[in-house]
């Protein structure tokens, strides 16, 4: 996309902070259809993540449910007119949280060092956002190779408290992070992306060898700090972020069994909305020696 279409999109998507959830979720399902039309790359990928995550599933079900995965996915991408453009009470009143889980995240006294596991669900930016209106916390985030785009997400998730994002390099130097967890900074984690056995585990998801950081593991045992999963589920009208709570014997000598407990925690929170995870990574890109490429 070209920096002036960027520009433009850019443009539309904050434009529709006032539109009606419901406008931007019509919108969606079109665009998602088209996506879902006109991308197959990302089709495929879908698809094979479902087949070997859900080999019971039919082949209709994993049909719908990435469809379905699409829309959620491109409606999370227009919702950014909220998150990017709304007020701070515009945000607070479209991306509510559960009863507790701002007074756990808040609690310096009990709950610092903390890491908060966001897995990658549809609305994880919503989450993140939102929970800046609370708290002042500490992020990794992704450089987009479009410079327009990049600037708008990451002024995005800077609007409120002035959040510490570090931007992840070549070498996945957490001291800056460690530093601000040690300074007070709840570190806000995405546990599951595919960066490669290099540093990481295997580590079944839904019984598939998927290569795993043990971040979370090691990084509390490292800072002593407590450790919790949040889940954003979107609704009709907004954002309902879940959480577990504290979760307790948590980290053990055994880095591969926590990263394990991290992995089967989120299997529990996909097996409850399947459709509103992002799908269209390649989860299992990296595959154990000998073994072929699954996409």
């Amino acid at each position: 996309m070209t920096e002036l279409m960027t520009k433009i999109w850019v443009a539309v998507v904050k434009s529709m902070a006032s539109w009606t959830p419901a406008s931007r979720a019509r919108l969606a399902r079109l665009i998602g259809w088209l996506f879902w039309t006109l991308v197959p790359k990302r089709r495929h990928v879908a698809l094979t993540n479902l087949r070997l995550c859900f080999p019971n599933w039919t082949e209709e079900k994993r049909v719908a449910v990435a469809k379905s995965c699409f829309n959620n996915l491109t409606r999370a991408a227009l919702d950014h007119g909220v998150l990017w453009a709304g007020s701070r009470e515009d945000i607070a009143n479209f991306v509510r949280f559960d009863d507790g889980v701002i007074e756990a995240i808040t609690d310096e006294e009990n709950h610092r060092p903390l890491i908060v596991i966001a897995p990658h669900f549809a609305g994880l930016d919503a989450s993140g956002i939102a929970l800046n209106l609370y708290v002042r916390g500490v992020s990794l985030y992704q450089k987009q190779s479009n410079p327009i785009w990049d600037k708008a997400a990451f002024e995005g998730r800077k609007r409120f408290s002035d959040p510490i994002l570090i931007a992840k390099g070549k070498h996945n130097d957490l001291r800056p992070v460690i530093r601000a967890m040690r300074d007070g900074f709840p570190f806000y984690y995405l546990p599951d992306m595919d960066h490669g056995i290099r540093n990481g585990i295997f580590v079944p998801f839904f019984g598939v060898p998927a290569a795993t950081l043990p971040m979370a593991s090691r990084l509390a045992k490292l800072t002593g700090a407590k450790v919790m999963m949040m889940m954003p589920e979107m609704t009709e009208h907004g954002y309902q972020v879940h959480a577990t709570g504290i979760w307790e014997n948590f980290p053990t000598d055994d880095y591969a069994a926590d990263t394990l407990r991290v992995t089967q925690e989120l299997e529990r929170w996909v097996e409850k909305f399947p459709d509103q995870y992002m799908w269209t990574h390649r989860r299992f890109k990296t595959r154990p020696e000998g073994e072929p490429s699954v996409y």
